[in-house]
């Protein structure tokens, strides 16, 4: 299982810390998330803080976008050291260009689902992709309740990923713990993020080799 624990549940003020942690654990790559106020309900970080965290790890950051018009900034994620570069369905009127824009930067191309969006909405573009997020709550806090039905949702688009020969890893988030974890782990997922659960426990680096394991 790769675990991609999300600095948004980290501690702020001591953030080289955590990323050094990050570093000397387990994780194998570094969940980013990037919010504009606009398209979910909370602002994160951005550039300054991404470059950081590049400058003390060689793990793969691996960066959501939760904002509007990413394809605006593509090219300035992938200076500043992201690897998979996320984005929303939600979010792109042209999904299919903004894919192979950030696979032609030279970063993996990933698309995330919100609670509500179905797994079928990427029928003709999935061949394409290296990654599929599927959001297990609403997005815009850490912290919240893991919906149910995302177990249900996972095996969907393992069918769809089967049935059109796609590399695309399916990758969660959301409510991750090791109850949900090998839930999603059962139906298909092959990259869990956890923020909360990771950053919240009293021996972070055990709790994701627990995860790894899972």
């Amino acid at each position: 299982m790769i675990v991609s624990p999300s600095v948004l549940s980290c501690d702020f003020g001591n953030i080289e810390r955590d990323v050094k942690m990050l570093h000397s654990s387990d994780a194998q790559w570094i969940h980013i998330d990037v919010m504009d106020g606009v398209f979910v309900p909370n602002i994160s970080f951005g550039f300054p803080v991404l470059d950081v965290i590049r400058k003390h790890t060689n793990k793969v950051l691996d960066v959501h976008l939760m904002i509007q018009n990413p394809d605006n900034y593509i090219l300035d994620f992938k200076k500043y050291g992201a690897d998979i570069l996320t984005v929303h369905y939600e979010a792109c009127t042209h999904l299919h260009r903004t894919i192979h824009a950030i696979k032609e930067s030279g970063m993996q191309a990933g698309v995330a689902l919100n609670p509500h969006t179905p797994v079928q909405l990427l029928e003709e573009v999935i061949s394409d992709l290296d990654l599929v997020l599927i959001m297990s709550v609403n997005p815009g806090f850490g912290g919240q309740k893991f919906i149910p039905s995302s177990v249900q949702k996972v095996s969907k688009l393992a069918n769809l990923i089967s049935q059109k020969n796609s590399k695309a890893i399916i990758e969660v988030d959301g409510g991750v713990n090791l109850e949900t974890g090998l839930l999603l782990k059962n139906a298909g997922v092959q990259a869990l993020v956890a923020g909360s659960f990771v950053f919240g426990s009293e021996n972070p680096v055990e709790t994701i080799s627990q995860l790894k394991h899972i």
